[in-house]
């Protein structure tokens, strides 16, 4: 046997030890992009393009707008105007950090805002948005959370905006910040104001 088919051998058998090490690497690294890399904000949503759901929910006992009772969710309502849905809770840290930010697009007659009231207490809730101010036309109670999962909620706070045909045409998983509302909320919504106008 030759001195270069022995040198040969144990490179081979090195390459071939190392082969599934950096198979493994390589994999872990497509992970960790696909975990890290991305927005969890801009999860596709199947309900975009398609007509909100016909869902009616029951309206928040007690509470009151511009001492009005304020009405639970009726579908008809996306009929006509554009619509900002808000999927929150009291529980919900995130949804405390956005609620000013929701009270100032509530300020936008152009549009309306809408709450689903996602598995909360009656009293607490009615709390979070004495606390905060109620920018919400409408607040639906979805207390078992099957109206959310027809709207396709990942988890609270999620926000969709709603086109005057009743069409979902945008969705924000994750809260309203101060980095997200002028870029892309407040952008998808003049999108929204613009058609059918």
């Amino acid at each position: 046997m030759s001195m270069q088919a022995d040198e040969t051998a144990p490179r081979t058998r090195r390459w071939l030890v190392m082969l599934p090490l950096i198979g493994f690497g390589v994999l872990a690294a497509f992970f960790l992009l696909r975990l890290y890399g991305g927005d969890p904000s801009k999860i596709p949503s199947a309900l975009i393009g398609r007509p909100a759901p016909q869902t009616t929910l029951p309206a928040l006992q007690g509470l009151t707008r511009d001492g009005d009772a304020v009405p639970g969710l009726d579908p008809a309502v996306f009929k006509g105007r554009v619509s900002v849905v808000n999927v929150w809770a009291s529980w919900c840290v995130p949804c405390h950090d956005e609620a000013p930010l929701l009270i100032e697009l509530g300020k936008d007659k152009r549009l309306q805002l809408v709450g689903i009231n996602y598995k909360d207490v009656a009293d607490n809730a009615r709390r979070f948005l004495g606390r905060y101010g109620n920018p919400f036309s409408a607040v639906g109670v979805d207390g078992n959370g099957r109206a959310s999962i027809e709207w396709g909620v990942y988890g609270v706070p999620e926000t969709f905006v709603v086109g005057r045909d009743g069409t979902i045409v945008y969705k924000l998983v994750g809260p309203i910040t101060p980095q997200n509302i002028d870029r892309v909320l407040k952008a998808e919504i003049e999108k929204a104001l613009k058609a059918g106008s």
